[in-house]
C-alpha cells in the first residue's frame, strides 16, 4: 500500500512538474518567495489593524506564533521522516528546477504548504466577512504558493497535502484561540464609564 502511494506520489510528481515552460520559471520562482509578498503581508496587517484597533496585538502575536509552530512542526517531521527531496532523490532524473535551486535535504512535509494555508484558514476566520472574495483569494494564494515547490521541483504531491492537513489544523486551532481570546477582551471605553 505505502509502495503504492510512493510510486504515485513520484508519478504525479513528474508529471506536474514537466507542465513547466520558460515564461512562467519567474513567476514560479518569484511567486515562491517570502520578500515577493510583502505589499499583500502590509495590505493584511493594515486590514487588521483596521478591524480590531488595540486588539489587533493579539492577532498579530497569533499569527506570529502560529507561523513558528507551523515551520518547527515541518522541520521537525522532515528530519523524523528523512524523506529526499525530488531534487536530492537520486532514482529520480530530468527534474525541472530554477536557477539551480534544490531546497534541503529533505522534503516531507511541505512548511511551504502547512504555514500558507495555516495562514489563510487563521486569517478567514479572524477577517469573517470584511472582503467579498478575501477567502476564496486567500486560498487560491495558499494553493498557489504550494504548486510553486513541485513546479520547482523540491516538494511531491504527497508533501503538499500532508503540509495542508498540518496546515489548516493548525490554522484552526490558532483561529479558535484567537478569535476566543479577542472576544474576551473588555473594550477601552468600558474602563472609563
Amino acid at each position: 500500500m505505502l509502495e503504492t502511494l510512493i510510486s504515485t506520489d513520484r508519478s504525479l510528481f513528474l508529471f506536474l512538474n514537466g507542465l513547466h515552460c520558460s515564461l512562467a520559471d519567474p513567476l514560479m520562482y518569484y511567486g515562491t518567495a517570502t520578500l515577493t509578498w510583502i505589499p499583500l503581508y502590509i495590505f493584511l496587517l493594515y486590514a487588521i489593524i483596521r478591524r480590531y484597533r488595540w486588539q489587533s496585538v493579539w492577532v498579530i502575536l497569533f499569527v506570529i506564533l502560529m507561523i513558528f509552530v507551523s515551520d518547527q512542526l515541518s522541520n521537525l517531521v522532515k528530519d523524523w521522516v528523512a524523506r529526499p527531496r525530488p531534487t536530492h532523490d537520486p532514482g529520480l532524473t530530468g527534474i525541472h528546477t530554477v536557477h539551480g535551486y534544490t531546497g534541503g535535504q529533505y522534503g516531507f512535509y511541505s512548511a511551504h504548504a502547512s504555514t500558507n494555508l495555516a495562514l489563510a484558514i487563521f486569517l478567514i476566520m479572524v477577517m469573517k466577512n470584511q472582503f467579498r472574495f478575501f477567502p476564496a483569494l486567500i486560498l487560491l494564494w495558499a494553493f498557489f504558493r504550494s504548486y510553486t515547490r513541485i513546479y520547482l521541483g523540491v516538494h511531491y504531491p504527497g508533501d503538499l497535502v500532508a503540509g495542508w492537513i498540518a496546515g489548516a489544523l493548525i490554522g484552526w486551532l490558532f483561529g479558535l484561540a484567537c478569535t476566543w481570546r479577542i472576544s474576551r477582551q473588555i473594550p477601552c471605553t468600558a474602563v472609563y464609564e
